[in-house]
């Protein structure tokens, strides 16, 4: 087909469509979110596996540090302490409200790839061929962007943070007891800011699509961009450590770079 084939819907049956994508939406995240609420001690298996020593990322930064410690011709190991955090409760219902709200989010991320489905299923009748092939190569572009940012973000983004914020003390006489509130937060949000802080290089697509932007603007206002980026990795960060800010705004100045060899292509 050329495109543009439901045209003659009236308003009424573009409305019925949309009441069933909608549908479709809601009872795929349903059905995922019970599944995850379910097996809940394989979820949280994964969602507290960056506050353990054993964690990989820990691991493979310790034997950097050994390697580098070889060259140095230190005497000692160079890996790090041991990660030793304690998290608590303190809400009688915060344990069961966090539980369904852990559930939802991994529902909606498994049943995120058939939303992208339903949702382009109703909008491409109304769109040509070429507009069709746009879309799915911005909307798999989009997709894929975030989930590396999500991953970049979970497996060297909080996990040093934690490690950094969870163990510094200002005082032997201060013992860490990081709240399972303020840790499931601060994994959330770090994760969803650096998906969509991913997304960077995808609308610098569109927008250069539209003319709006080019390589040489992006290359003229890159210090600019720079401040942007710190200001933007200040708003995202839970704290206002040098240490954080410095960890999420290094991969999104290394998006902009990415974007603009995207918006040069």
């Amino acid at each position: 087909m050329s495109g543009r084939d439901n045209v003659n819907l009236t308003f009424w049956e573009h409305l019925d469509e949309l009441r069933s994508c909608i549908m479709k939406i809601l009872v795929a995240t349903l059905l995922f979110g019970i599944l995850a609420f379910l097996f809940k001690d394989e979820v949280f298996r994964i969602v507290f596996a960056p506050k353990n020593a054993d964690f990989i990322v820990y691991g493979l930064f310790d034997k950097v540090a050994d390697v580098m410690t070889l060259f140095v011709g230190s005497g000692q190991s160079g890996g790090a302490e041991p990660v030793d955090v304690q998290l608590i409760n303190t809400g009688l219902t915060s344990q069961f409200v966090i539980h369904v709200k852990m559930a939802f989010y991994v529902g909606l991320l498994f049943s995120s790839p058939y939303i992208i489905y339903v949702l382009f299923r109703f909008v491409s009748p109304g769109l040509y061929t070429e507009e069709r092939k746009y879309v799915v190569r911005l909307v798999s572009s989009g997709y894929v962007m975030f989930m590396l940012g999500t991953a970049l973000s979970y497996f060297v983004v909080f996990p040093l943070t934690f490690r950094f914020l969870g163990t510094y003390s200002v005082s032997e006489d201060v013992e860490n007891l990081i709240s399972l509130e303020s840790y499931m937060d601060t994994f959330v949000m770090l994760n969803l800011m650096m998906g969509i802080m991913f997304e960077l290089p995808v609308i610098c697509w569109l927008l250069s699509r539209f003319g709006l932007i080019s390589a040489k603007f992006m290359r003229l206002y890159r210090k600019h961009a720079i401040v942007a980026i710190l200001i933007a990795a200040a708003i995202i960060t839970p704290t206002s450590d040098a240490f954080t800010l410095l960890i999420v705004a290094a991969p999104i100045w290394l998006l902009y770079e990415l974007s603009i060899f995207v918006v040069r292509k």
